[in-house]
């Protein structure tokens, strides 16, 4: 999950959900965005909002997190913000943790550590085994990812894909779409351009 903001509109800052496809903004010929990348879980176990109501989505952030909204436009509008923007961010965020006592659910964490791990490779019914019902795992994944446990393991799977940066030819000789486990040659084009918004052939020519 993300927030960001264009430098030069301060006071329009925005929060996007968790992605389960790609997504495509328009921008102009001159932009700046800024932005906050949060690991899975984290914005809305610190903030206590529900992940699931922003899947796919970006909204104003001041509808989810007012306080959030408001304090970084003021700092967004200091006359060295630009130069030592990192510090900026790295301080507001401090200050607005001060006192947050997050309660996390460690089998959640237990469960987002396997798939990781797994690099989304994994059975889910037969290998996220963590002492929670799929039924309630499911729910903790909805609330604090945004989607179940079956669709971010699909996302992580795909992100390694992307690091690894396999050649077309090698895909096509190799398959080894095989060893992050797509079905077949169509399952993975089909998966891929549902994820990048292009082919593989493509976007890894």
């Amino acid at each position: 999950m993300d927030i960001f903001f264009e430098a030069a509109a301060p006071c329009n800052p925005y929060l996007m959900g968790f992605s389960t496809a790609f997504t495509e903004f328009p921008l102009g010929r001159a932009f700046n965005y800024i932005g906050i990348r949060f690991l899975p879980t984290a914005l809305p176990l610190l903030f206590k909002i529900n992940a699931g109501d922003l899947t796919d989505k970006v909204e104003a952030l001041s509808t989810f997190l007012p306080r959030v909204a408001k304090q970084l436009e003021n700092i967004a509008g200091e006359k060295h913000f630009l130069q030592s923007v990192k510090h900026s961010l790295d301080q507001l965020l401090l200050h607005l943790l001060a006192g947050i006592n997050p309660q996390p659910d460690n089998r959640l964490y237990a469960a987002v550590d396997i798939i990781l791990r797994s690099q989304g490779v994994l059975s889910i019914e037969k290998e996220l085994q963590t002492g929670i019902s799929p039924r309630q795992l499911r729910r903790l994944f909805e609330r604090y990812v945004g989607d179940t446990p079956k669709m971010f393991s699909k996302v992580v799977r795909f992100q390694q894909i992307l690091h690894a940066k396999p050649s077309r030819q090698a895909l096509r000789r190799n398959k080894l779409f095989f060893d992050y486990g797509y079905h077949d040659q169509a399952h993975f084009i089909r998966e891929f351009k549902h994820m990048y918004g292009l082919t593989p052939a493509i976007a890894l020519d």
